[in-house]
């Protein structure tokens, strides 16, 4: 299977204010040293500020591709180091923005599996400082991953990140994030009615995809 590399573990430095009703967010992550321990809502030392879009066991851990950081260091002309996406996990090898929903990631003691695609908002596009940043970051698609924490553990920089499973219906958090395709809506509708575990947000385009779809058919009949 696919293998791909740990490059930092990255959690909370400090809560920086805001001007939302939250009041603070917690957008500012640094790679952490030594071994982190992670469990169900995520790594050991992290938090969210704002839970309703946040965190959660199916958004316990964000990880995001150096590959992707790269591109985004020679657009804006500076380094964008480990945690500057606000992410937990920086992996390398390993395609965060395309993995595939339901897939899993091993981690030294830990077992992930891929839920569904980072959304971007207004605190990360105040907290970078980049002109219309977030219609930006999400046009480019490189938007990371959501993952739950099926098995915890420790982990830390230096592990390699192994893909043990990747389910067959194929279709990527980046798919979900530009929008599904009815064939591709019909393909992890299947994996659902088999068994396979989707978030609540997923289920909901899911709806709205067949929601879409049954006026088109309603004429064609």
């Amino acid at each position: 299977m696919t293998a791909g590399l740990l490059l930092a573990v990255c959690r909370v430095h400090a809560l920086l204010p805001t001007k939302d009703s939250t009041g603070v967010t917690a957008i500012d992550k640094r790679a952490a040293e030594g071994p982190v321990k992670v469990h169900p809502l995520g790594i050991t030392g992290d938090i969210q500020a704002s839970r309703k879009h946040h965190g959660g066991p199916s958004k316990a851990v964000y990880a995001y591709s150096q590959e992707d950081a790269d591109f985004w260091s020679a657009e804006l002309g500076r380094e964008m180091e480990p945690g500057k996406f606000g992410e937990n996990l920086r992996v390398s090898g390993i395609e965060a923005s395309h993995a595939v929903i339901g897939e899993r990631w091993r981690i030294g003691e830990v077992l992930l599996e891929v839920t569904e695609p980072r959304t971007p908002c207004v605190n990360f596009a105040r907290y970078l400082g980049e002109p219309n940043w977030v219609k930006r970051f999400a046009g480019e698609g490189r938007i990371g991953t959501y993952l739950r924490v099926v098995k915890g553990g420790q982990i830390e920089a230096g592990n390699p990140v192994v893909v043990e499973h990747r389910p067959a219906h194929g279709v990527t958090v980046g798919q979900l994030f530009a929008g599904l395709s009815p064939e591709q809506a019909d393909r992890l509708q299947a994996a659902h009615d088999a068994g396979a575990k989707l978030t609540p947000d997923v289920t909901k385009v899911l709806a709205r995809v067949q929601a879409q779809r049954a006026p088109a058919q309603q004429v064609s009949a």
